[in-house]
């Protein structure tokens, strides 16, 4: 019939039961898993059976269902998962011996910023982000380097969009924001000051790969109560200038655009 949406393949219903599983529902019913990805019962029971045949999911004792091991080995393929990890660790855990705050890492996924390594002590200030998180770019210190440092058209597709607020200081002006934007190109870092919360504030700055490209951030989140920012910043740019190395970037002295 004309107008009717065009019919699920097999692999769309199969992401839907993927995509079902989010940070507020890591453990989902076989009912819940068919509601959420709007599927008939005995479609959404036959499509996780193979999935958890496969492993991509796992049954729990009392018949809830979770992501698998199997899924998070193909996961950790990625190129910017357990490899820019891994190039990371030793820069990240300088960088928490250096101030013992929440030291994080973190790629950009569209109009996300998705964290993929924290590192936290049991003092730090407390933070709403966690390794696999999504947050808007503009609200946090890497999403607003990763959104510095993309192209034209991803910064006015994200400025044309709404700016969500999180506490009296978040960013939601596109024009406040694209000076924000030109700043952090300009110095190769940002301060980014109480926009989840209203006690923290993050230092980041980007992780460049091998042909100069910026391919994640790296930040560290402080109490806004007496927090060194003149101090943060240098430590935080050479974390991401370690890094950087480490993936196979080397800067060209004198280049404009190579400072980490």
């Amino acid at each position: 019939m004309s107008g009717s949406p065009p019919a699920r393949s097999a692999a769309d219903r199969l992401l839907d039961v993927l995509g079902a599983f989010e940070q507020a529902h890591p453990t989902l019913t076989l009912t819940q898993i068919a509601r959420r990805a709007d599927l008939p019962l005995p479609t959404a029971h036959r499509l996780v059976g193979a999935l958890a045949d496969w492993g991509a999911l796992e049954r729990t004792e009392d018949g809830r269902y979770h992501v698998g091991l199997r899924l998070w080995e193909v996961a950790a393929l990625a190129p910017r998962g357990v490899g820019l990890r891994q190039a990371a660790m030793p820069f990240l855990e300088d960088l928490y011996e250096t101030t013992h705050e929440n030291v994080q890492l973190a790629v950009r996924d569209g109009l996300e910023v998705v964290y993929t390594e924290r590192i936290s002590g049991r003092s730090a200030v407390g933070v709403r982000s966690r390794v696999g998180a999504r947050w808007p770019l503009h609200a946090t210190g890497v999403g607003l380097v990763l959104l510095a440092y993309g192209d034209a058209a991803l910064q006015d597709r994200y400025c044309a969009g709404r700016l969500a607020a999180f506490t009296p200081f978040t960013v939601t002006a596109p024009a406040q924001l694209r000076r924000m934007l030109a700043e952090v190109r300009h110095s190769g870092s940002v301060v980014s000051d109480r926009q989840v919360t209203d006690d923290a504030l993050s230092v980041a700055a980007p992780v460049r790969g091998p042909r100069g490209e910026v391919v994640a951030a790296v930040s560290v989140v402080v109490p806004v109560a007496g927090a060194q920012t003149p101090a943060l910043v240098p430590a935080v740019r050479v974390a991401g200038l370690g890094i950087s190395r480490a993936l196979g970037w080397q800067p060209v002295p004198g280049r404009a655009g190579t400072s980490a």
